[in-house]
């Protein structure tokens, strides 16, 4: 599962509400050219004709952001807030591209100064405790959830970032204890109850089980809760239950290639080679580079006899990783000797 509970959306809706409430009298700086994505342009568009509306450049900047377009994005988050430096969902939206950029410092100071204007956004408490436990900041996110909960003493977010600050530190007992709490204050935390069944899978697993499935009572069509209570089937060894629910990502979301890569794997485990092929057929249909579904399609492949492609498959996957140690020790196993 993500760790991250305070999402891009709940970003946008404060840039969103926010825009609409300021306005701004700064001149712009000079625009991008035309991109070719139709969303970009028609926002560009509108920035040409309204070039202190600072809710245009955060809009185009999330767009940039969907695509990866990172310069672009901050660029224009620059410019928001330069015409509204008020506006705490712009520097959320522009902390979360710094850390999605891998300029981590950049983030954790974005998110810091906007702590420091907003002392009382438990929001904003929220996402820095976060951004905090991603760092392995563990001590200073729990300072931070220390403050919150001065503010809202029941607040179930505060209590899940506690538990997963105790999951990650391995103490698993408090662990369970915050997540409990997390989920007495909000029964419908679905990620509260996801770790719940995690850390009782060794434990109690019957338990573990309720768990899960109280999850996918709340939520039945999410993927990651499906993938979740599968792992968790195949850890105690129910492979024919687990290939079930992995199969039924598929319908759900046919681009999840781990569900059929999964499934892939413990159908080899059943020895069923051209189901397990099927499966890693279907990962790579999704990943063109997945280089361990073009491994182990080459090992049932192998298996089944049919040498030459096995040997195809191989090659394959060093293409995409070179050191890839099991390929390259099958496929010379495969070589005839000298």
């Amino acid at each position: 599962m993500q760790v991250k509970t305070i999402t891009l959306l709940l970003s946008l809706l404060f840039v969103v509400f926010f825009a609409a409430c300021n306005g701004g009298d700064k001149n712009a700086t000079p625009d991008i050219p035309l991109t070719g994505n139709p969303t970009i342009d028609k926002l560009s568009g509108e920035i040409a004709r309204d070039a202190n509306n600072p809710g245009l450049y955060a809009q185009r900047a999330s767009v940039f952001y969907e695509n990866e377009g990172y310069d672009e994005a901050i660029a224009d988050m620059n410019k928001a807030l330069a015409l509204d430096s008020a506006n705490i969902g712009f520097h959320h939206l522009l902390a979360d591209i710094y850390l999605d950029y891998y300029k981590s410092k950049k983030a954790l100071e974005t998110m810091e100064n906007v702590a420091a204007m907003y002392p009382d956004s438990i929001l904003t408490l929220l996402k820095l405790s976060e951004f905090y436990h991603i760092l392995t900041m563990h001590e200073e996110s729990m300072r931070t959830i220390d403050q919150i909960l001065q503010r809202d003493p029941q607040n179930a977010e505060a209590f899940f970032m506690f538990g997963v600050n105790f999951k990650e530190l391995g103490d698993r007992n408090r662990a369970i204890n915050s997540f409990q709490k997390a989920v007495n204050y909000d029964p419908d935390l679905i990620d509260g109850w996801v770790n719940l069944g995690q850390l009782y899978a060794e434990i109690d697993p019957e338990r573990a089980a309720q768990y899960f499935d109280t999850a996918l009572d709340i939520d039945p069509a999410d993927p990651l809760i499906i993938h979740a209570k599968a792992d968790f089937l195949r850890d105690q060894d129910n492979l024919l239950e687990a290939i079930d629910l992995y199969k039924s990502i598929g319908l759900i979301d046919q681009q999840y290639e781990e569900a059929y890569f999964n499934a892939g794997l413990l159908y080899m485990e059943l020895d069923s080679l051209e189901a397990a092929k099927g499966m890693f057929d279907l990962t790579i249909g999704v990943d063109p580079v997945h280089y361990k579904a073009f491994f182990f399609r080459g090992m049932a492949l192998e298996k089944m006899g049919d040498i030459e492609q096995a040997k195809k498959n191989y090659v394959q996957s060093l293409t995409f990783k070179p050191d890839y140690q099991l390929a390259i020790d099958r496929l010379k196993g495969l070589q005839p000797e000298q």
